[in-house]
């Protein structure tokens, strides 16, 4: 399933998915032995990858694994979450989605209502991150397209602020995946982060969707990192698995990302190809712990 198609179905794809033998949630001990986590990287998850396998199973299998977070679940989902000790480290569950955002004005009332309701909802659940989009262009110029987005966020930093709640932009790519997202590069989300002028608007920088939209990935983390608030992998090309049938070297990656002091969540958000999805999860976070 595109990610596109799950935002805002998860709740209820998630009590219809029957488990399947190819992404069995459980493992036992005897598989695990050799999976040992140094978590200098503090690991996360997008639920929407791994959407095949039913909620719960998959919050057990990260207990099993030692994994304490998972990226992209709303308010429906937190309870569960907080049975099993698992954090969400970026929260969504306000906005029209991908395509509608915060570009367009005609739709600042709506956001700025919805945004105002699932903030606290943010907070009092004890998280910090919740995500927000730019909107496609739709024939729009960047620059008001930028300044449409700050005007409009810059009416509910204050509540943020206030709760301690980040929001955070994610930058996606429009040449492959998300066609005509306006937040398709690093130097127009920085714009946008100088423009709104508060700790507590950040760019969620996937890795994948910068490596196809501009690469020079390491360089563009090291030389701006501090408007980066969270990060988001996956294999290029394809999205697979981030192994060596794709041209990124995570190890290296993760090392730029831990020296420039970064103590957030690094989310895997792969979507495997492989028959066996733990294994192919297992074998990202074991990349990614440097």
């Amino acid at each position: 399933m595109e990610r596109r198609k799950f935002i805002g179905t998860a709740a209820i794809g998630s009590l219809g998915i029957v488990s399947c033998k190819a992404a069995t949630a459980s493992i036992d001990d005897s598989q695990n032995k050799d999976f040992v986590l140094k978590n200098n990287i503090n690991h996360s998850v997008c639920r929407w990858c791994f959407n095949k396998i039913p909620f719960e199973d998959f919050l057990k299998t990260l207990n099993e694994l030692g994994i304490k977070s998972i990226d992209l679940t709303g308010p429906e989902e937190w309870p569960l979450m907080k049975k099993y000790n698992i954090h969400a480290a970026m929260c969504w569950g306000a906005g029209k989605g991908i395509m509608e955002g915060w570009n367009d004005p005609k739709l600042h009332v709506e956001l700025i209502a919805d945004y105002k309701k699932i903030i606290p909802k943010v907070a009092e659940a004890g998280y910090t991150n919740l995500i927000c989009f730019s909107g496609n262009r739709n024939g729009m110029e960047d620059k008001v397209g930028l300044k449409n987005c700050a005007d409009g966020l810059k009416k509910i930093m204050p509540l943020a602020e206030k709760h301690g709640v980040v929001l955070q932009m994610e930058l996606l790519n429009s040449k492959i995946d998300h066609k005509d997202y306006m937040c398709d590069t690093s130097t127009w989300g920085i714009e946008l982060c100088k423009e709104i002028g508060s700790e507590n608007f950040k760019l969620l920088y996937d890795i994948y969707h910068m490596q196809i939209m501009e690469g020079d990935v390491i360089r563009n983390i090291e030389d701006n990192h501090q408007y980066f608030g969270h990060y988001h992998t996956a294999g290029v090309p394809g999205r697979y698995e981030i192994d060596e049938t794709q041209e990124l070297y995570y190890p290296a990656i993760m090392r730029a990302i831990l020296s420039t002091g970064y103590t957030g969540h690094v989310a895997q958000e792969f979507i495997p190809k492989k028959d066996d999805k733990i294994d192919s999860l297992k074998q990202g976070f074991l990349i990614c712990d440097v």
